[in-house]
Formats: structure tokens, C-alpha cells, sequence
């Protein structure tokens, strides 16, 4: 596969940190040895979820965004290893694929100003090509009968995850995304703020729920777009948790009955996440504790395909926090799916 890294044990025994007595996490997960033939090797192995890392921000970018997104992969790998193996994290039922290595697109990046309109338009092509690969190895992961764990990024690549899973599947599939924003604006050019539109146009999306969207930063345009396709469903964090006219249980049980007649897959924008670093870090959002219940409600349903988890913009002060939050919510996804 073009531009996939495999994980490796130099990468391991470089990011693990053994203890006496103890059994990480990282020990027990399994690795790919070879390119050759990574559909057939994923289909004999004996695991269920497969990890995979999109460490780039040209979506970001794209859309007039804060950069920084493309860390988030290297600080959820040294506290994924380093948690320990148990009856309960299940490390023997993950594989750590590794990841697309988008140097070439960041160096690219990196000589583009965010203030040229022709700068940003060319991210905007960039991403396009970023699209095909994250669909071509989402496809095969989910082809091979596994679940991917997708680790971005910006929210671009769910574009990607969509598509590989709908050519895997041979039809639609269904997204439920918990996020500030809809992901839903006009087909400009992609970019992280349109995934879910161009995903829904070309056909590779079926059923589509915004759970958290949040008032103050969805426009009138999109609400009217929302409010006039069946497909679409959502709520909002502030009719959730300000103003208090939903109940959780209620909105729960809508959302996953909008989405599980058929496969779906579980977004969460790091953006949705109260002070969490992020491309559109809030002030006001979901506790951590909150989005890992919510992800453990939909993760739990025989149809839950996939996770990604994207927009964390890890500093150095804080990429010890992000990579735990992001590997909390790995093990959620895990734990609630296995059963």
C-alpha cells in the first residue's frame, strides 16, 4: 500500500517503558512483518480491530484552520503502548497497522500561505489525493473483516473512512458524529469541513447524526440543509446541556436508532471536547467523561464499523494528555464493541 508505514518493533521497544511485574499494553498488541499482501495477512490474523495513524493537517489547513493536527498520532502511541494489558484493554485483540506517511503533503504544506486564495485552493487538491489513500487502506482493513481505529488528522479524513467502508460493504453506509460542527458546507474544494457532504452527495453516505452541534458556530445555511434532508438528523449541545429541553437518554436512543438499522461509523472531533487542544479548541463543550459514555452507548451496538478520532492538536506541554484522552476513548471503542 502506497504511503503505509508499518508499525514495527524498532518503533515498540523505542516508546515502551517496562516495569517489573507489569504487562503493557504495547507487549501484547500485534504487528505486520512484510508488505506482502496486507488484505490477506489482516483476514488470517486473529484479531478484530486494527489502529491506524493519518498524521497530516492539509484538511485544517483547507478550511482556515489551526494547524497541528498531525502530532496527534505519535502522542496517542506512547501512552497506547504503555497502558496495561488486561482481561479489561484486551490488547490481544488489536493489531497496530501503522501510518500513512504524508511528509511529502506537510512539507508541500508548509510553503502554502493561508491568507492566498491560490495557496489554499491547492490544499484543497492536496487533500483530494490524501482522500484516495485513506480510502484505499480503510477499505482494505474493513474488506479483511476488521474494525479500524482511525487516528487523525483533521476531520477531512472522514470522507475516506466513509467511502472504504462503503466500497467494502458494496453500499451506504451510516455516520454518527459527535462534534461542535456539522462537517457539512458547500463542495469547494475538500477540506476538514466538508467530509460529510461530499461523502453524502457521492452516495457513499446514507444516514447521517450530529449529536453536540453547537448553535453558535452553525450557520443559517447549514441548519436549513439539515433541516431539509430526511437523511439528516441532530441536536445541540447547548439544547442539551444549556438549556436542558433534551434528555440524554432520549437523544441517545434517537440518535442510534437514526443511524443502527444499518453499519455505522462513530466520529468524535476533538473540537466537541471542553478545553481539549484542538484545530477549534472550546471553552464550553462535553466533559472527557461525557464523550467517553456517549462513545460507549454507540460503540456497544453490533453495527458500530469503525472510530476516528480527529482535530487534536497536541502542544509539547499537552501531548501527554491528548495521547490519554485519545486512548481512553481506543479502549472505550473497544471494550464496548467487544461485547
Amino acid at each position: 500500500m502506497d504511503k503505509l508505514v508499518l508499525f514495527n518493533n524498532i518503533t515498540r521497544n523505542k516508546l515502551l517503558n517496562k516495569r517489573s511485574g507489569e504487562s503493557k499494553f504495547g507487549q501484547h498488541v500485534q504487528i505486520l512483518t512484510n508488505f506482502t499482501n496486507i488484505y490477506v495477512q489482516l483476514k488470517s490474523l486473529d484479531v478484530a480491530y486494527v489502529i491506524l495513524g493519518l498524521p497530516e493537517d492539509v484538511g485544517v489547513f483547507a478550511n482556515h484552520g489551526k494547524t497541528g493536527t498531525a502530532k496527534a498520532w505519535n502522542a496517542t502511541l506512547k501512552v497506547l503502548l504503555n497502558i496495561q494489558s488486561n482481561e479489561f484493554t484486551r490488547a490481544n485483540k488489536v493489531l497496530i497497522l501503522g501510518h500513512l506517511d504524508f511528509h511529502k503533503e506537510q512539507l508541500e504544506l508548509s510553503k502554502l500561505n493561508s491568507t492566498k486564495k491560490k495557496d489554499v485552493l491547492k490544499a484543497r487538491e492536496i487533500v483530494a489525493k490524501i482522500d484516495d489513500f485513506v480510502t484505499h487502506v480503510v477499505h482494505q482493513i474493513i474488506k479483511a473483516g476488521k474494525k479500524p481505529i482511525i487516528i487523525g488528522g483533521g476531520h477531512n479524513n472522514a470522507y475516506g473512512n466513509i467511502k472504504g467502508s462503503s466500497l467494502a460493504f458494496g453500499k451506504p453506509i451510516n455516520a454518527i458524529n459527535i462534534d461542535a460542527h456539522s462537517d457539512f458546507r458547500d463542495e469547494e474544494g475538500r477540506h476538514s469541513g466538508n467530509g460529510f457532504s461530499y461523502a453524502y452527495t457521492e452516495g457513499f453516505l446514507g444516514k447521517y447524526f450530529i449529536f453536540g452541534l453547537h448553535e453558535n458556530y452553525t450557520s443559517n445555511k447549514i441548519f436549513k440543509v439539515l433541516n431539509d434532508l430526511k437523511s439528516i438528523e441532530y441536536n445541540t449541545f447547548d439544547a442539551l446541556e444549556i438549556r436542558n429541553e433534551l434528555k440524554y437518554k432520549r437523544e441517545l436512543e434517537r440518535a442510534l436508532l437514526h443511524v443502527s438499522e444499518g453499519l455505522f461509523g462513530i466520529e468524535i472531533d476533538c473540537d466537541a471536547i471542553e478545553n481539549m487542544p484542538s484545530s477549534a479548541m472550546t471553552p464550553s463543550g462535553f466533559s472527557v467523561t461525557k464523550t467517553r459514555k456517549l462513545l460507549s452507548h454507540f460503540a456497544k451496538h453490533e453495527h458500530a464499523i469503525y472510530l476516528h478520532i480527529c482535530e487534536a492538536s497536541p502542544s509539547k506541554k499537552s501531548a501527554l494528555q491528548v495521547g490519554k484522552l485519545i486512548t481512553y476513548l481506543i479502549t472505550d471503542f473497544i471494550k464496548a464493541n467487544d461485547n
